[in-house]
């Protein structure tokens, strides 16, 4: 394929500090020159008067398919990564990816809830929304702590995963709230010893000990300085409820003594998951949280739950159901507002999206081909417009960070939390000679998430480009609904 150039843009690289106006040379995937009076191409992107950045990189998707993808293209989004839960077997389920063919660019962690599955329970199914939900019928793997043979078998599990590529380990420990420190000590040693991070959704996020989101951290905290491992926060914000201030100090404080932990953001102040998950089943959930019962919300119908018996009569009849859970109040109460800030702009912190599947009326997961996605389609509004919301309300509206930083936060820090574990990260979230062409051209002015709680699949607008792997994904603001370039990240394989 011939080269492209994209021509008079804005191009702002964080990387490299660049914020200026220049043409790139796209060739084979790679950039190939940047620079001015670059001569001509056989493909010409007219970029006067756009921007011009790095593709934004999402470390928490749980999409990962064609629906998914396309509509986090137009959040301006290149490589989407599905790393807090993960996925297992991971081989199999990279050789998937590619049979299909992607529009972005893709990867997954191995996924230490299944891992905890198949060795306590005895199921291997491989990882769904759907195998999550079935599994939640039998709690062992919920609620107990594993003994030898069972850590054991877990511990190998995982081992495997790396093995065949897994981008490090997804520890969604809320959802099996029951397992021991010792176990999480072990999981932690052999991401250390592999040199891979985790992703860790962090087991407690009440506002009030005991089981506080506060002595989560403290252990999360603890593992880091313990094991060595490289400890990666999953949604700051939602973790740590109202309670974001307390949380906020003490993972600072642990940065700053050095121990490596990183965080990601989304900026909503309302959570999704799925309906089963251990947290709602607490017979405190209320005074624990500070919430009723009606913070929660089932994305199929909007329907809110009145109280914990209608919870758990939903819970047992389809626990894989998604719900919505309306944690901040950012419309109404101006220190919820201020927690999140704090979340969303936190020191060298990514913003991620925790973008959830798309789910038709019936609860099952959409997968099919249509665009525009079918208009009964439901997620979270952030599954289709977290970096465009993040980059109009906190960078051009209210101006609390630069664009350059903006954008930082976006593509470059995510790159650099992976980037010692995964090489491949190396060639993302930089706009530079060889690395790769994963390029997001956007109208600064006019960027914008139009997805809201009663519309959520409106794709955002201001995205007038994305180029994936060397290839338009969309131009001129309209998607080739047969362009499929995305390419794996993943770890070496030694399987």
């Amino acid at each position: 394929m011939g080269a492209l150039l994209i021509s008079g843009g804005r191009v702002v690289d964080p990387a490299s500090g660049t914020d200026a106006v220049a043409d790139i040379v796209v060739q084979d995937g790679r950039i190939a020159a940047i620079g001015t009076n670059l001569g001509e191409a056989e493909r010409v992107i007219d970029a006067a008067g756009l921007v011009v950045a790095p593709g934004f990189i999402d470390l928490h998707a749980h999409g990962q398919s064609i629906p998914a993808d396309r509509m986090q293209a137009f959040d301006g989004i290149t490589t989407t990564l599905d790393l807090e839960a993960g996925v297992l077997p991971v081989g199999s389920w990279y050789r998937r990816q590619a049979e299909q063919g992607r529009i972005l660019n893709y990867g997954a962690a191995t996924n230490w809830a299944f891992a905890r599955i198949g060795a306590m329970v005895g199921t291997n199914e491989e990882s769904s929304l759907e195998a999550f939900g079935r599994a939640m019928r039998d709690k062992r793997w919920m609620d107990n702590i594993a003994d030898d043979v069972e850590q054991a078998g877990i511990i190998d599990r995982l081992a495997q995963g790396l093995n065949e590529g897994g981008i490090g380990i997804g520890i969604l420990n809320a959802y099996a709230p029951g397992a021991g420190v010792q176990e999480l000590i072990e999981v932690c040693k052999l991401a250390a010893a592999r040199n891979v991070p985790t992703f860790t959704h962090v087991a407690y996020m009440a506002r009030i000990d005991p089981q506080s989101a506060a002595e989560a951290y403290i252990r999360l905290i603890g593992y880091a300085a313990a094991t060595g491992a490289h400890m990666h926060i999953c949604h700051f914000n939602s973790s740590s409820k109202t309670d974001i201030a307390r949380c906020y100090e003490l993972v600072r404080n642990a940065q700053l003594k050095g121990l490596n932990i990183t965080v990601e953001a989304y900026p909503y102040g309302t959570g999704s998951t799925v309906l089963a998950a251990a947290f709602f089943s607490d017979p405190n959930f209320e005074d624990r949280n500070g919430l009723g019962y009606d913070s929660v919300q089932r994305v199929t119908d909007g329907h809110r739950f009145r109280d914990r018996a209608e919870l758990l009569s939903a819970q047992a009849d389809d626990p894989s159901q998604l719900v919505l859970w309306h944690v901040l109040d950012i419309d109404n109460n101006a220190r919820h507002r201020e927690l999140l800030d704090m979340a969303v702009l936190y020191p060298d912190g990514a913003i991620a999206s925790d973008a959830m599947p798309w789910s038709m009326p019936d609860g099952s997961t959409y997968t099919g081909d249509a665009w525009p996605l079918p208009a009964e389609a439901s997620s979270h509004p952030r599954s289709a417009g977290c970096f465009t919301r993040f980059i109009r309300h906190w960078v051009r509206e209210r101006q609390t960070i630069s664009l350059s930083e903006g954008i930082r936060k976006c593509s470059l820090i995510p790159a650099q939390i992976l980037e010692a574990s995964t090489p491949a990260m190396l060639g993302k979230g930089r706009l530079a000679v060889g690395a790769d062409a994963d390029i997001v051209v956007f109208d600064y002015e006019t960027l914008t998430d139009r997805a809201e709680f009663t519309a959520m699949n409106r794709p955002s607008e201001g995205v007038r480009h994305l180029i994936v792997s060397g290839t338009p994904v969309i131009a001129g603001g309209v998607m080739d609904v047969d362009a499929r370039p995305g390419k794996a990240v993943r770890r070496p394989s030694i399987a």
